[in-house]
C-alpha cells in the first residue's frame, strides 16, 4: 500500500512580478530582447541575489523555461504577442500564470468569485480561504500577498485601505479571437477539466477580461479546443 501523502500543495508563485518584467520575459522568449534586459530590470529594482534567483524562477515558469506541457501554449502566446502587440501582455501574462501556477490561479478564482457581486472583497477573506488549501503558514500568507500585488500591477484590481480591500478594475475587452481561444485554453489547463461554454464570460479565474464574442464559434475554429454538447442548450469546451 502506498503511503498517505500529507504534504500541502506548493505555492510556486511567491514573488511580486511587475507587468514590465513579464513583458520583458515574453520578449526574451521571442528573441526580441536579450536576457540581460530582464536582469537589468531586477537590478534596477534593488533585488539582492537571493530575491533575484527566486524572481527568475517564477519568470522561468511563466515564459523563460515553462513546463514541457506548457511550451506550446507559451510559444503560441509569443505568436499572438507579435500580432497583437503589448496590449495583449496583461492577458498573456495572466493566462500563463494560471496555467503554470495553480496557486496564482486559485487566488484569481477566489477574487473573481468574491468580487463578482459588489466589485470588492476583503484581502483577509482571500488569505483565510487560501490557508484552508495551502496551510496556515507564514509562507502561504506572504505568497498570496505577492500574487495580489502582482495582479494589481497587471491591471486586474486595486488595493485600497492599506491593502485590506481589493477592488476590481474595469475589465479588459479582448477582441482578438486567437487571444480569446488562448485564454480559454489557459483556463482549461488551470481547471483540469471541461468548462461550460455559457459560463466562460463570467469565469472567476478570468475575471479581469471581457469575452464579448461568439465563444462557441471561436472554440469550434480553434484546433486545440473541442466542443461537446450536453443537451440542446449546453455545451462544454475541453482540450483536444
Amino acid at each position: 500500500m502506498s503511503p498517505i501523502k500529507t504534504s500541502v500543495p506548493q505555492t510556486g508563485f511567491d514573488r511580486f512580478v511587475p507587468l514590465e518584467w513579464s513583458a520583458c520575459a515574453l520578449r526574451v522568449r521571442s528573441s526580441a530582447e536579450a536576457p540581460e534586459a530582464l536582469e537589468a530590470m531586477m537590478d534596477a529594482a534593488g533585488l539582492g541575489a537571493p530575491s533575484k534567483k527566486k524572481s527568475r524562477s517564477v519568470l522561468k515558469g511563466l515564459w523563460l523555461e515553462p513546463r514541457s506541457d506548457l511550451i506550446a501554449l507559451a510559444d503560441r502566446g509569443v505568436a499572438i504577442h507579435k500580432e497583437a502587440g503589448d496590449a495583449a501582455v496583461p492577458a498573456l501574462s495572466w493566462g500563463m500564470a494560471i496555467a503554470a501556477y495553480p496557486f496564482f490561479g486559485k487566488v484569481a478564482e477566489l477574487i473573481g468569485r468574491l468580487t463578482a457581486i459588489q466589485g470588492d472583497c476583503a484581502a483577509a477573506e482571500i488569505h483565510r480561504r487560501m490557508a484552508e488549501t495551502y496551510g496556515e503558514r507564514e509562507g502561504t500568507h506572504r505568497a498570496a500577498n505577492r500574487v495580489i500585488q502582482t495582479q494589481a500591477s497587471w491591471g486586474a484590481l486595486a488595493r485600497v485601505d492599506r491593502g485590506r480591500r481589493l477592488i476590481r478594475e474595469p475589465r479588459i475587452n479582448i477582441v482578438e479571437d486567437a487571444l480569446i481561444a488562448w485564454l480559454i485554453e489557459a483556463a482549461l489547463r488551470y481547471a483540469g477539466k471541461g468548462i461550460s461554454v455559457p459560463t466562460l464570460p463570467s469565469s472567476a479565474v478570468l475575471f479581469p477580461f471581457l469575452l464579448d464574442r461568439p465563444l462557441a464559434l471561436i472554440i469550434a475554429r480553434s484546433p486545440g479546443l473541442e466542443l461537446h454538447s450536453e443537451g440542446p442548450r449546453s455545451q462544454l469546451v475541453m482540450l483536444q
